[in-house]
């Protein structure tokens, strides 16, 4: 039998692959679209904004920080590239990904500036930012969505096309862009000495100050990635639904949240892996394209995602560690009585 952790398949990961897989066969067995190449594509597609999400907000995860406004930050920055490349003429994919990525990490490093400067809390930081940055879009532009954007990010890109007999199915450019944010997450946190870094931070901040590592600069590291991820997400949801709008991301952030903590991310910072979080991604897209295709109610998927938020902020917190160790320190008390 093969050792899974040198394939880099831990304990969560493994748990997260049998839920999937059991899953994936009940609902086969009891509707008969979901094991369909047209449904499992789309699957896919439509999941791939919320893995290039995940994988900035593990980044922040792991350096021990909270962020909720990077999904209302990706809309801001919807409307500035789109803004930006009618202003030049159109552009293309180059200058579209570089706008994005600029604009989203700008909105990045306004929150681990002030994070970082004034020593606030990054979850309260990030409430008000998500505020900030959703109240001024909203005001800005009236809530007005914009459908005039040039032709290279409204033609559909293929990656794949298959006809079957249930249908067309197509893996859109959005799923190659996805990918190509893993690898440089990957690359970011595995392969380099930063990556060491922000979990070492993560793990314990007072060690990481001591041991020489800069606080400040992996603020910004963190915060700025997911903001970059977040607005290059923020473009491929632009390209693949053909236009720019204002609230489309609006309640997002605890989607992508929840999944990420379920693939084994500490809110606590200084763990969590991309595969957990890819899996995490997966396993809630398949709960929701589940029960959509079970006709049961989609606030149901709500309590789901609450659910989880709530267990992992549970599991995370030294509180509940130290009821535990009481506990089994009073069985062990009886127990030698």
């Amino acid at each position: 039998m093969p050792n899974l952790r040198k394939l880099g398949i831990g304990s969560i990961e493994a748990l997260l692959m049998l839920v999937i897989v059991f899953m994936a066969t009940g609902l086969s067995l009891t509707t008969s679209t979901f094991l369909t190449l047209p449904n499992l594509f789309d699957l896919l597609n439509q999941s791939s904004v919320n893995i290039i999400f995940a994988v900035g907000l593990l980044v922040v995860l792991i350096a021990g920080g909270i962020d909720i406004s990077f999904a209302v930050g990706a809309s801001v920055v919807q409307y500035l590239t789109a803004l930006t490349v009618n202003a030049v003429g159109g552009g293309d994919w180059a200058l579209g990904l570089a706008a994005a990525a600029f604009f989203g990490f700008l909105l990045g490093a306004i929150n681990a500036t002030i994070i970082y400067r004034f020593k606030i809390v990054s979850i309260v930081v990030t409430i008000a930012t998500f505020n900030v940055f959703f109240g001024g879009l909203m005001f800005l532009t009236g809530g007005v969505s914009i459908y005039d954007l040039p032709d290279w990010l409204t033609n559909r890109v293929a990656i794949v096309h298959v006809t079957t007999s249930s249908g067309v199915a197509v893996l859109a450019l959005p799923v190659a862009v996805m990918v190509a944010m893993v690898a440089a997450t990957w690359f970011l946190l595995r392969r380099t000495t930063t990556g060491r870094q922000l979990y070492a931070m993560g793990d314990n901040v007072e060690a990481a100050r001591r041991v020489g590592i800069h606080i400040g600069a992996m603020h910004y590291v963190a915060f700025g990635w997911l903001g970059m991820m977040a607005g290059i997400a923020g473009l491929m949801q632009a390209h693949y639904v053909q236009e720019v709008v204002p609230n489309a991301f609006y309640g997002r952030e605890l989607d992508v949240l929840a999944a990420v903590v379920l693939g084994g991310a500490r809110l606590g910072g200084g763990r969590g892996t991309i595969l957990g979080a890819i899996l995490g991604i997966l396993l809630t897209a398949i709960t929701a394209n589940g029960l959509n295709l079970l006709g049961i109610s989609p606030y149901a998927f709500k309590m789901i995602i609450g659910a989880i938020i709530l267990i992992a902020i549970t599991l995370s917190s030294g509180g509940f560690a130290k009821l535990v160790g009481s506990r089994l320190s009073m069985q062990r008390a009886k127990a030698a009585s």
